[in-house]
């Protein structure tokens, strides 16, 4: 089939795609993915096709001062993203996959273009009494109110498409119907949902309706042929295994104050480190100490002491991947949530919020991270499990029988 991918979002919502897409190219399938051209490479690389999406401009919802103006930007954004998701679609598709935040727009583009469409999601949205939504943190709310507090999120959600919806309905030359409209005849007929995480991180709910699955992360692509630069094999050689430290796509316009915090934590817990510059631009060099840009998780985090990450869902699965304790630091988003459950698992200390980060804190959590051996057991047990699923595998699967092969 002609496949086309869907996703928006930072380097984290992007890059699990490029090994699901390799996967389905593999299996004999003609693969794009939009995004952001700023992935273009990541996706080229993949050997999948590229098809460019609007940007959200850095800061845009940085500068927002309080939530209603957060909305509004949001809003405008998810509009440009309706339209430049029409544009990437008329070049052509008999198959949508739709991430968490192309999904509300993507229902639309399939009914326009007679095709079917199936979401592959990286974060479970859909309400549950299990735990409260994702974007609430990690404290539940009790059983009842937990999945109140899920069918709410969904209607916050129905709010912040319902322009976009309309002017891509309008731009489709299709009936006039609500964002709430749409997601409700899709849960009506169990429109599929495939999970990328582990059932070992989040058990599937008991009361989650027919056609919402779990199936194991996917990992983003990797060459066999890839291997890390040199000056960092250097470093991995000249002394016990070091911590890693960054912060993804978060605290952009923090990073000397983060740098210097981030030093000292390293020194008061007698470790050496690896700053990953990220958005924060984080940056130190010296006895012990070495800086990095983007690097393959799947070749260097194995070969550390620990992980100190913004628990975003791909970090955070990364690092119960290769075994490795994490000291998680959320910042937004859905980041409190995996924070909380790796904590739960044993394979973390306990998370420390972004705002309330400092050396000492951070030293002691280090100190904790590298010397508790039950972390690092705990994160095995995970990895083992893991090992045993095939993310990718169950969506090629179910692409193969929409195919009907």
């Amino acid at each position: 089939m002609k496949i086309l991918i869907a996703t928006a979002g930072s380097r984290g919502d992007v890059a699990p795609y490029t090994g699901l897409g390799a996967a389905l190219r593999q299996a004999g399938h003609e693969v794009a993915l939009a995004a952001t051209e700023t992935f273009a490479p990541l996706v080229r690389v993949a050997g999948l096709e590229f098809r460019g999406l609007p940007a959200d401009p850095a800061g845009r919802g940085g500068e927002a001062t309080d939530r209603r103006q957060l909305m509004r930007t949001a809003a405008a954004f998810i509009t440009e993203l309706g339209q430049g998701f029409a544009e990437v679609a008329a070049e052509g598709a008999e198959l949508l996959l739709l991430s968490a935040t192309t999904a509300p727009l993507g229902h639309h583009l399939a009914e326009a273009m007679g095709v079917p469409a199936l979401g592959v999601y990286l974060q479970p949205t859909a309400p549950t009494r299990a735990f409260p939504p994702v974007v609430a943190g990690t404290r539940s709310l009790g059983r009842p109110a937990n999945r109140a507090a899920g069918h709410l999120a969904l209607h916050m959600t129905d709010r912040l498409y319902a322009d976009a919806v309309t002017r891509l309905r309008r731009r489709l030359q299709l009936p006039a119907s609500s964002a709430a409209a749409t997601r409700r005849r899709q849960e009506r007929v169990h429109w599929p949902v495939l999970h990328g995480f582990s059932t070992a991180v989040v058990p599937r709910p008991a009361d989650w309706r027919p056609g919402l699955e779990i199936v194991g992360n996917w990992w983003p692509h990797l060459d066999a042929a890839e291997r890390l630069p040199d000056r960092v094999e250097e470093f991995l050689r000249a002394g016990p295994p070091p911590v890693l430290v960054g912060f993804g796509s978060m605290a952009g316009g923090e990073g000397e104050r983060l740098s210097e915090l981030t030093v000292r934590a390293l020194r008061r817990a007698g470790v050496r480190g690896i700053l990953q510059a990220g958005a924060a631009g984080l940056a130190a060099e010296g006895d012990g100490l070495i800086t990095v840009g983007t690097l393959p998780h799947a070749l260097l985090l194995p070969r550390l002491a620990a992980v100190v990450h913004h628990a975003g869902a791909g970090t955070a699965a990364a690092a119960l991947r290769a075994g490795v304790p994490s000291v998680p630091v959320p910042v937004t988003a859905d980041q409190p949530f995996w924070a909380g459950r790796l904590t739960a698992l044993g394979a973390a200390t306990a998370p420390l919020p972004f705002p309330s980060l400092t050396a000492d804190r951070l030293a002691t959590a280090l100190g904790e991270a590298v010397s508790r051996r039950e972390l690092t057991r705990a994160a095995g047990r995970v990895a083992r499990r893991m090992a045993a699923e095939d993310g990718a595998g169950r969506v090629v699967e179910a692409v193969r029988r929409i195919a009907g092969g």
